[in-house]
């Protein structure tokens, strides 16, 4: 397809964005064009939007950035088959090698080759995007746009969640972030007998109670370890979801850790921080899961089955909706911490 389209430019290497006018991008062999009916914004996004330490270290600018989306395939690449046009898809945002170690032995989400859309190539805030074919989710046509495009990071929810068993089990989720907030609903519709969500952010944490959870706790006005051995008859829960990457508060979710419990950390914290191992991993004989992405494809496959089963359902988690021209209301919107997922719709 040839012409221009409307795409959202990180344009140089400071604070903002511009929507600009660039070229659709060029189908190659083995790819997909699709029409981007919603994309959605992430954590990731807003760093690079604000430009932080870390954006400043990985991204090349200029760029189109964004990689959380849905939409309809309107091209097909040579070689591609499984995939027609009309179908409505999500995406896999980590484009891996397929011939790594990693890869071969069938672990492909830590593919040591792992290239991020919207962050290592260009990216998805814009009318369309270019995709590897292997790397699209074939979605229900009856699934809202905003929702499919959520996917992604509920991947993330679902992988943290379910790196272990969850059934029966008290279960923590620290951070709720739209991804926490996403694992309490998976939490509680695989059986968890306690969910408890800790944050200090108190609008998210009755998105969390809106979402499933059974306990909130604002760790700002109180003492979460303490909180968290009360609601567990003095035990310590049995899993910990650590989502917000604050170095006190995976100290706490260490501490809260019940004796061969299991906690499961997807949070990123922007510094080293100081661990108590002896007591609270080695003699607890905890199992700590560090997380990336989601399992190719059988991440894909649970996430799935909990939206078409509705046992999750996202709609209270699509908290504001923006043309992709209103995107700075959406990024403010994001960094006020009053939101749960932002829409952007190009």
């Amino acid at each position: 397809m040839e012409g221009n389209m409307r795409a959202l430019v990180k344009h140089h290497a400071g604070f903002g964005a511009e929507l600009r006018e660039v070229p659709i991008p060029a189908v190659g062999p083995g790819e997909v064009l699709v029409k981007v009916q919603a994309t959605t914004i992430c954590g990731t996004d807003v760093h690079i939007y604000t430009w932080d330490e870390w954006a400043a270290s990985r991204v090349q600018t200029p760029m189109v950035f964004g990689h959380e989306f849905s939409g309809i395939v309107v091209e097909r690449g040579a070689g591609v088959s499984h995939l027609q046009v009309g179908d409505h898809v999500s995406a896999e945002t980590h484009i891996v090698c397929g011939h790594c170690p990693q890869c071969r032995r069938g672990e492909a989400h830590v593919c040591a080759n792992t290239k991020i859309i919207g962050v290592d190539t260009q990216g998805c805030f814009a009318e369309y995007a270019v995709m590897p074919a292997e790397n699209l989710w074939k979605n229900d046509p009856e699934l809202p746009p905003e929702m499919a495009s959520a996917m992604e990071p509920l991947g993330n929810a679902v992988h943290t969640a379910l790196s272990g068993p969850i059934a029966g089990r008290s279960v923590a989720v620290i951070g709720c972030g739209p991804i926490g907030v996403m694992a309490v609903a998976v939490a509680k519709a695989s059986g968890a007998s306690a969910v408890i969500a800790f944050d200090i952010n108190e609008y998210r944490l009755q998105l969390a109670k809106t979402m499933g959870a059974t306990h909130l706790v604002n760790s700002r006005e109180e003492d979460p370890v303490a909180e968290a051995k009360k609601l567990t008859g003095g035990e310590g829960v049995d899993v910990v979801l650590e989502m917000s990457g604050n170095a006190v508060a995976i100290k706490q979710g260490f501490s809260m850790l019940t004796y061969g419990g299991r906690i499961s950390m997807l949070g990123l914290p922007t510094q080293p921080i100081e661990l108590d191992i002896t007591n609270d991993i080695v003699f607890k004989g905890a199992q700590v899961h560090g997380i990336v992405g989601r399992r190719m494809y059988q991440t894909w496959q649970q996430t799935a089955g909990f939206l078409n089963s509705g046992q999750v359902d996202l709609a209270p988690m699509i908290t504001h909706r923006f043309s992709l021209e209103d995107y700075a209301q959406g990024f403010e919107q994001m960094v006020s911490g009053h939101s749960g997922k932002v829409v952007l719709y190009p």
